[in-house]
C-alpha cells in the first residue's frame, strides 16, 4: 500500500512539473500565441537580434513569452537570456511578448500601441 502512495505521488508531482512548462508558441489564425492561444506581440525598439528593449516597467504590461528550461530553439524559432535570467522565446530573431490587457485567446487589444508594438505573425 506504501509503495503505491507513493508511486501515485510521484507521477501526480511529475505531471504538475510537466505542466507548469511553457510550451512553444504556434501559429494560429495568422499569427503567433503561446500555448494558452494568447496573442504574441513584436516591439519596434529591438533593433539587436536576441536582444530585448522591454525592460524595467515595460515588462509589467508586456511579459516576455518565456520559455521552460526543456525547451530547445529550433529553425526559426530561438531563445534569449533575460536578465533576470529566464529564457524568451523569439521568433526569426524577433523577441516576443505579451499584452497584459488581452485577458482571453483571441484578445489583440495590444496591436498598434504607440505605434511600435504589433501581432507577431509567421
Amino acid at each position: 500500500m506504501r509503495k503505491m502512495t507513493l508511486f501515485a505521488a510521484l507521477i501526480t508531482l511529475a505531471a504538475l512539473q510537466h505542466g507548469a512548462f511553457a510550451e512553444t508558441p504556434k501559429v494560429s489564425s495568422g499569427r503567433l500565441v503561446n500555448a494558452d492561444g494568447m496573442t504574441l506581440y513584436t516591439f519596434d525598439k529591438d533593433v539587436t537580434p536576441g536582444v530585448s528593449a522591454c525592460t524595467g516597467g515595460c515588462m509589467s504590461n508586456w511579459p516576455a513569452a518565456t520559455a521552460s528550461p526543456t525547451d530547445k530553439p529550433s529553425g526559426d524559432w530561438s531563445l534569449l537570456s533575460r536578465a533576470d535570467g529566464a529564457q524568451q522565446w523569439a521568433y526569426k530573431g524577433h523577441p516576443l511578448y505579451r499584452y497584459a490587457a488581452d485577458k482571453q485567446a483571441g484578445d489583440t487589444k495590444g496591436d498598434g500601441f504607440k505605434e511600435v508594438w504589433h501581432i507577431a505573425k509567421p
